[in-house]
């Protein structure tokens, strides 16, 4: 039996501890196109930000899913492609106390989230929040899985299934 402290992984059958409640990637999808003996060269990534060839911007933030029937959430630290003018804004604001007033930036979810259909080049809003806290990424409102998640939240069942997929492709 698991509860909420507990899964069992349905592709290895292993009861783990858990269940996790985020889960990010090290780079933005655009980044592992790029051969690895040219991104020395080619790309600068930063824990927060990335940038390709000085033509593509990215930044990186979390989608909030609620779980419903609880005060918790489940998050995805998640990659977001961003114009150059609207990554340069967000650079100029890093450290200015007030920057969550900043209006929503436009950008393209530029993370393929394992367990749904094609996340990459999903339309986004950037909620820029308070300094030291990552941006809050909102999916525009369609009937994609994860859009559907976001906005209707999700159970503590999903969140174990979730953990069974992750645990087994993130960084594989």
């Amino acid at each position: 039996m698991t509860d909420a402290a507990t899964y069992r992984c349905t592709v290895c059958g292993k009861i783990h501890e858990g269940p996790p409640l985020s889960y990010g990637f090290g780079a933005p999808a655009a980044y592992y196109q790029v051969s690895r003996w040219l991104r020395w060269y080619r790309c600068h990534l930063t824990t927060d930000t990335c940038r390709i060839d000085e033509k593509h911007f990215f930044i990186l933030g979390n989608i909030r899913i609620r779980i419903r029937g609880s005060d918790t959430s489940f998050s995805w630290t998640v990659w977001v492609s961003l114009s150059k003018e609207h990554f340069q804004r967000s650079l100029d604001l890093w450290h200015s106390p007030d920057r969550e007033n900043e209006r929503p930036h436009f950008g393209w979810l530029s993370s393929s989230i394992p367990g749904y259909p094609n996340t990459v080049n999903l339309k986004t809003l950037v909620h820029t929040k308070s300094v030291g806290v990552r941006p809050e990424i909102e999916l525009e409102s369609t009937e994609h899985p994860l859009s559907v998640e976001q906005r209707d939240g999700i159970t503590w069942e999903r969140v174990n299934e979730i953990a069974s997929i992750a645990n087994h492709h993130i960084g594989s």
